[in-house]
């Protein structure tokens, strides 16, 4: 990002673009623009209910801090931009600034720290401080996809040259940089390169930029995809099998769980519910006895359905 920086032309627009929930190198990368100028920050997003309000970023009124929007990051969610900005020096353009004299709110904060942080509600809100900050050049700008798009309403357009009263459009240079794993921006570079973008991975050498829009982003993972068929389930326990209830079939109304026989290395099941029992009637006329240590039979479980095949099964079965 740094060398990106260096090599921009003096007269370049620096737009940096951040996650409206902080997550990510915010600091870091933050730390390297407010190096080169003053910073400008807004994460608002305020068409997906992602406010900022006194520099504390909101979900559907709700402080960030106390959603779980960082449930699966490696630690808590920041108090505040500030706080997610660590030892960065800071200030807040609160939204009453923002909505009054908002130039002049903006040229007193930068007066007092490197890096402000603005206030927005609504896109309003966004794109007066869009406006207020593009009438400096001596700022660069970040925030989050809703500041970045009222950036865009609030910039002249470019790409275009006017000839009589015609408007001609010319070839742009376009590099989109992508770094992040979310199955949304995989779709967005899909999409992209279904209209027509061209792709550069990562690492490349030699690599030159022409007009239309190229696509950067980290080399192709390689083997299979995971795509979410192939995401492995976790791991079950040892005792799962072991521990799961018996067919229902094997126990219909009336019969105790003990009729059942297995062949999956459980033990007989001719002991009553009750541990320590003795052995049933019908095995007791069968002579048949059995142990924990002993395995049932082999074959598929045998099961007695009824009252009268089960003293026929049990009968007719033959001691071990």
């Amino acid at each position: 990002m740094r060398a990106a920086l260096d090599a921009a032309p003096p007269s370049a627009r620096i737009v940096k673009k951040i996650d409206s929930l902080l997550r990510g190198n915010l600091a870091a990368e933050i730390g390297v623009l407010a190096a080169a100028a003053p910073v400008v920050l807004d994460p608002g997003l305020p068409v997906a209910g992602r406010t900022v309000r006194d520099g504390v970023v909101q979900l559907s009124g709700v402080p960030l801090h106390e959603t779980d929007a960082w449930r699966v990051e490696p630690g808590p969610a920041p108090s505040s931009v500030g706080a997610a900005l660590g030892s960065l020096r800071t200030t807040v353009l609160g939204v009453d600034a923002v909505r009054g004299d908002t130039a002049a709110a903006l040229a007193a904060a930068l007066d007092r720290a490197p890096v402000v942080i603005c206030d927005a509600l609504t896109d309003d809100d966004l794109d007066a401080v869009a406006a207020a900050a593009l009438a400096r050049p001596d700022v660069v700008l970040a925030g989050s996809g809703g500041f970045a798009a009222a950036i865009g309403r609030s910039e002249p357009v470019s790409g275009y040259e006017c000839s009589g009263t015609r408007i001609h459009s010319r070839p742009s240079v376009v590099l989109v940089v992508v770094g992040s794993a979310a199955e949304i921006a995989a779709r967005q570079v899909e999409r992209l390169l279904a209209d027509g973008a061209r792709e550069i991975r990562l690492p490349s050498a030699g690599e030159t930029l022409g007009p239309g829009v190229t696509v950067l982003r980290p080399g192709a993972v390689t083997g299979a995809t995971r795509g979410p068929s192939s995401r492995r389930s976790p791991a079950r326990s040892p005792t799962s099998i072991r521990d799961r209830p018996p067919p229902t079939s094997c126990s219909p109304a009336g019969r105790p769980p003990g009729a059942c026989s297995t062949s999956s290395g459980s033990t007989s099941s001719n002991r009553s519910p009750r541990s320590g029992t003795a052995p049933s009637a019908a095995a007791r006329r069968t002579g048949a006895t059995s142990s924990p240590g002993r395995a049932a039979s082999a074959g598929s479980t045998r099961c007695a359905t009824s009252s009268r095949r089960s003293r026929t099964t049990f009968r007719d079965r033959k001691a071990p």
